[in-house]
C-alpha cells in the first residue's frame, strides 16, 4: 500500500511479504519489551495498522522505539477508561511490533503506523516509568498445511461473509471492501479481518489467544455469522418500519424501530420496568395476579415511553405493586393492654369494648379467625369514629378511615375500568395502599349517607361485596381487574340511623347500638378527657388551668347543650377557656380566682342559659300525667294533658305535633277506656256528649312513637274521673287494644331524665326489667320501679281516689233528667273480672 506524506491510513492493511511465513510469525523475542497499551483495539500478526497515541508514556515509548529502531510489544487494554493501566488491566497476550512511521496531525494528535509480527504472552511488569516494560514469552503460530482444503473453505466463507457484512454496513469505507477482495494470502486475510471488523475486544482477544490458524478461522466464521444475522435483522426491521410509516407516524419513527427490535429480541432494558420488577420481587402475588403482572409488564416493555398508553399501563402496574400483597401486621393479643387503650380514650361504651376483647380472645385461640364486620350506630358526637382508631391501636393494626357520606358513584367503591381516561382504583384499594398492610382496621364512616340507585350505579349494593365475609375474600376492583382478599380487614361501619341502610347490607354487619351519654357520663368524660385536652391546647401554667366543679359541669350540660354526644359540651368548655384566657390577658379579675368554677360563675362567663330541663309539675290538675321520652339528645320527661269539653258532636282532638304512631296510641287508649267504661265506673254517655282533647306540650317539637300509650290512657282516665294522679310518678310503655303493656326502648335515658326531674316512682312493662339490670346502680339509686303487664295495674297504682281541687262537673243529659256523673255514681277502679 502506497502512503502519502503526513497522511496516515484510515484502516489497517496487510504487510508486503513474500518470504518464509513461519519466520515472520515466529521471530526471536527478547526477555523484556516496551509495552504499548491499546484501547478498543487488538492487533493481529502480519498486519500494518494505524494507532492513535495520546498518553504521555505512550509518546515516550514511540519516541524511544524510533530512536533505537527496536521492537515493542502491543497489548490490548481490558478497560479503555483506565488511564494508567496495571498488569491486571491488560490482556494476557499481545504481538511483537515495529514502528513504521509517525504522523503528526493538524489537531496536535499523533498517529503511529505499526507493523506486527509474532505473538507473545505477557508477564509481570518490570517498570512503569517512563513507559511500561514487561517480561514476555514468545508463543508460536500453528500454521495450516498449504493443501489444507478445510482451512481454505473456512477462509473463503470468511471472505464472503465479510464482504456481505461490509455491503450492509454503511459505516465501513469502500477501501476496506477493496482490501478484502485483494488480499490473496489466506493467513493474512484471517488476521486482517480479525483486526478490522468491529467485534468486542474480549472476543478479539480470544481469537488472538488461539494459536491454531484453522481454529482461529473457525471462531472468526462463527462471529461473522452472528454479526451478519444481526445486521440482516436490523436491516429487515428498518425495511418493515419504513413500509409502515405515513404522515402521522413520522414522529414515531425511532420508537417504532425500538418496538420491532423488542418484538424480535423479546427483551428490553427500561428503568420503569427494572423498578417495577424490584418492587414486585418481595411481594407474595397469588398465581393469577403474578401471571397478570408479567403479561402487563411485557406489554409495557414493548411500548414507547412517548405513547399515551405507556403511562396508563405504568400507572396500573405501579398500583398493582403498591398493594400490600401478603404483608400483615402482627396482632397485639394482650387483653389487658387492649382494655387499657380502649378505656383510656373512651368512657362507657361497654358493649363495643366487650365485643373487641371477645374478638382478641378468639384470635388467641385461632389465629385465622375471620375479622368481624361491626356497625356502630347512634347519635352524632358519641365517639363512633374515634373508637375505630382506638380499636386499631389496641390491636396493633394500621388504621384507615373511609368517608362514605355523599358517595353517589359506584366506581368510588369498585374503581373505574381502565378503558376510561383518568381511571383509578376505588377507595377500598386506595386505603389498602395507604395502610401498607393486609389486615388494617377500616372505618367506613357515615355508611347510612351513601346514595342508592343513582344513574352512576348503586354504591350501597357495591358495599355488599365488601362487607360479605363469603365474598370479600375475592373482592374485585374494576381497575385492578384481579381479585383481592379483604377477609383479614377489620371493617367498622358507623351510622346515625339504620333507616336508610338496605336490609341486605344490615344483615351482613353485626349491629351495636352506641347509646348517647347520660349527664353523669358526660361529667366523667369532661373531667377525664375534655378539660385535660383543652388545658393542654392552651399550654398555660398550672395555676391558670381551667377547673370546673362537678356542679358546674352539670350546669353546662343541662343549660348550654342539648345532645347525645359531647361535641357541644367540648365547644362550650373551649368557649369558657377562651373567656378565662381573655380575662387573664387583660389582667382583669377572673371568676373563681383559680378555683373550680361553679354554676354561678359559669353563667357570668357563658351568658344566659340556652336550654332548660322540664321539671315535675305536680298533680294538682286532672288529666296531667308525666311520661318519659327518648330523643336523639337523651331522655326527657313528657307531659300528657287531657281535657274535656261539652259538645254536640263529640270527637277526639290530638295536638302537639304528634306523629302517626303516637296518634294511634291515643286512639287505642280511648278505645280501651270506652270498652272498659263499666269496669272503670265511667258513664258511657260521657263519650256521646263530651269531646276529649289530648295535648302534648312543646308543639314545635315533633313527637312520635308508641311508648306514651299507658301515659295517654292514664291521662284520659284521670280527666274523665277528675281524680288525681299519684305524685312523683312517671311512666312509659306501649298499650295494645286488649290493654296489654308492651316493652319500649331508651330505658336508660328515660330513667335518668326522670331522676333529674325529681320523679321517685316509675311504671313500665315487666319485660323492661332486664334493661334496669344493665344500668349502674348509682344512677338508679332513690328510684322505685313498678313493673306491670296490664293497663289495669297501671291505673290501680297511678289513679288515686282523691279528686282534684275544683273538679269539672261532668253533666250527662238524659231524656228524663240531667245528672251530674260524679254525684250519680261513685267512682272507684275495680279489678278486671275474668
Amino acid at each position: 500500500m502506497i502512503l502519502k506524506d503526513n497522511t496516515p491510513p484510515s484502516f489497517s492493511f496487510v504487510a508486503d511479504f513474500d518470504g518464509d511465513m513461519s519466520g515472520m510469525f515466529n521471530k526471536k523475542m527478547p526477555e523484556t519489551l516496551p509495552i504499548l497499551p491499546l484501547r478498543n483495539m487488538v492487533l493481529f500478526p502480519g498486519i500494518v495498522a494505524p494507532v492513535s497515541v495520546g498518553r504521555e508514556s505512550s509518546l515516550k515509548l514511540i519516541a524511544n522505539a524510533e530512536k533505537t529502531s527496536g521492537y515493542i510489544g502491543v497489548v490490548g487494554q481490558i478497560d479503555a477508561n483506565v488511564q494508567s493501566p496495571n498488569r491486571e488491566d491488560m490482556y494476557n497476550g499481545g504481538v511483537l511490533a515495529k514502528v513504521v512511521k509517525t504522523f503528526e496531525l493538524p489537531d496536535g494528535g499523533t498517529t503511529v503506523l505499526l507493523q506486527s509480527y509474532g505473538r507473545f504472552s505477557l508477564g509481570e511488569f518490570t517498570r512503569v516509568r517512563p513507559f511500561i516494560r514487561a517480561k514476555v514469552d514468545a508463543v508460536p503460530e500453528i500454521l495450516p498445511e498449504e493443501d489444507d482444503k478445510e482451512f481454505k473453505a473456512y477462509v473463503d466463507a470468511c471472505r464472503d461473509l465479510t464482504l456481505r457484512y461490509m455491503k450492509m454496513n454503511e459505516n465501513i469505507p469502500t477501501e476496506a471492501t477493496f482490501a478484502v477482495k485483494n488480499v490473496t494470502h489466506p493467513i493474512f486475510l484471517i488476521n486482517f479481518i480479525c483486526t478490522n471488523l468491529p467485534f468486542d475486544t474480549d472476543e478479539k482477544d480470544a481469537l488472538l489467544s488461539e494459536g491454531d490458524l484453522k481454529l482461529r478461522a473457525k471462531g472468526l466464521l462463527q462471529l461473522l455469522n452472528r454479526e451478519v444475522q444481526y445486521i440482516q435483522l436490523r436491516h429487515d426491521i428498518q425495511e418493515q418500519t419504513r413500509e409502515e410509516l405515513d404522515k402521522q407516524q413520522k414522529e414515531y419513527f425511532l420508537q417504532q424501530q425500538i418496538r420491532n427490535i423488542q418484538d424480535e429480541l423479546g427483551e428490553a432494558s427500561n428503568e420503569d420496568v427494572v423498578r417495577l420488577r424490584e418492587k414486585a420481587a418481595p411481594l407474595n402475588f397469588p398465581e393469577k395476579v403474578a401471571e397478570t403482572f408479567e403479561n402487563e409488564l411485557k406489554k409495557l416493555e414493548r411500548m414507547s415511553p412517548q405513547s399515551p398508553d405507556y403511562h396508563v399501563a405504568l400507572n396500573y402496574l405501579q398500583t398493582l405493586t403498591s398493594l400490600p400483597w401478603g404483608k400483615e401486621t402482627e396482632d397485639d393479643l394482650n387483653l389487658k393492654h387492649a382494655e387499657q387503650v380502649l378505656n383510656k380514650e373512651h368512657y362507657g361504651m361497654e358493649k363495643v369494648k366487650e365485643r373487641i376483647l371477645e374478638h382478641l380472645a378468639v384470635l388467641r385461640l385461632r389465629k385465622e379467625a375471620k375479622a368481624p364486620i361491626l356497625c356502630l350506630y347512634g347519635a352524632p358526637g358519641v365517639g363512633k369514629t374515634s373508637l375505630g382508631r382506638s380499636i386499631a391501636e389496641s390491636m396493633g393494626r394500621k388504621y384507615q378511615r373511609i368517608s362514605l357520606g355523599g358517595v353517589h358513584d359506584e366506581s368510588e367503591i369498585r374503581g373505574h375500568r381502565r378503558t376510561y381516561i383518568g381511571a383509578m382504583p376505588g377507595r377500598i384499594v386506595k386505603s389498602l395502599i395507604k395502610a401498607e398492610s393486609d389486615n388494617p382496621v377500616f372505618v367506613l364512616d357515615e355508611i347510612d349517607k351513601v346514595a342508592s340507585n343513582t344513574h352512576q350505579g348503586d354504591p350501597q349494593s357495591a358495599l355488599l361485596e365488601v362487607l360479605d365475609p363469603e365474598q370479600n375474600k375475592a373482592f374485585h376492583d374494576n381497575y385492578l381487574d384481579v381479585d383481592y382478599d379483604l377477609s383479614k380487614v377489620f371493617f367498622i361501619a358507623t351510622a346515625n340511623s339504620l333507616n336508610t341502610i338496605p336490609r341486605p347490607l344490615l344483615d351482613r354487619m353485626e349491629l351495636i347500638d352506641v347509646e348517647g351519654y347520660i349527664t353523669e357520663e358526660k361529667i366523667e368524660i369532661a373531667k377525664r378527657h375534655l378539660l385535660p385536652r383543652i388545658n393542654k391546647e392552651l399550654n398555660v401554667e398550672k395555676k391558670r388551668e381551667i377547673k370546673v366543679a362537678t356542679s358546674g359541669l352539670e350546669f353546662i350540660i343541662e343549660k348550654y347543650t342539648r345532645e347525645s354526644g359531647v361535641r357541644q359540651l367540648e365547644k362550650q368548655l373551649q368557649k369558657l377557656s377562651r373567656k378565662v384566657a381573655f380575662l387573664y390577658a387583660k389582667e382583669e379579675e377572673v371568676p373563681g380566682k383559680g378555683k373550680a368554677l361553679t354554676a354561678k360563675e359559669i353563667q357570668l362567663l357563658l351568658g344566659k342559659p340556652l336550654f332548660s330541663r322540664d321539671r315535675y309539675q305536680g298533680n294538682k290538675y286532672a288529666g296531667v300525667v308525666t311520661g318519659l321520652a327518648w330523643t336523639s339528645v337523651g331522655g326527657e320527661i313528657l307531659m300528657i294533658e287531657s281535657s274535656l269539653s261539652r259538645s254536640k258532636a263529640p270527637r277526639l282532638t290530638l295536638t302537639g305535633n304528634l306523629g302517626d304512631v303516637m296518634k294511634e296510641s291515643a286512639m287505642l287508649a280511648l278505645e280501651y277506656v270506652k270498652a272498659h267504661a263499666d269496669r272503670l265506673n265511667i258513664d258511657y254517655r260521657i263519650f256521646e256528649q263530651w269531646s276529649l282533647h289530648v295535648h302534648v306540650p312543646e308543639g314545635a317539637t315533633p313527637k312520635d312513637g308508641p311508648s306514651a300509650g299507658i301515659t295517654i290512657t292514664t291521662s284520659i282516665v284521670s280527666a274523665l274521673t277528675q281524680r288525681k294522679v299519684r305524685a312523683n310518678v312517671a311512666m312509659t310503655g306501649e298499650i295494645t287494644l286488649r290493654g296489654k303493656v308492651l316493652p319500649v326502648g331508651g330505658i336508660k335515658e328515660k330513667i335518668l331524665a326522670a331522676k333529674r326531674a325529681g320523679i321517685t316512682d316509675i311504671v313500665m312493662s315487666s319485660e323492661n326489667e332486664k334493661d334496669i339490670l344493665e344500668i349502674n346502680e348509682k344512677y338508679i339509686k332513690g328510684l322505685n320501679f313498678h313493673f306491670v303487664d296490664d293497663i289495669s295495674q297501671v291505673l290501680s297504682f297511678a289513679i288515686m281516689d282523691e279528686q282534684v281541687d275544683n273538679p269539672i262537673q261532668l253533666i250527662v243529659e238524659t231524656e228524663v233528667t240531667k245528672t251530674t256523673d260524679n254525684e250519680h255514681k261513685p267512682f272507684g277502679i275495680q279489678p278486671l273480672k275474668d
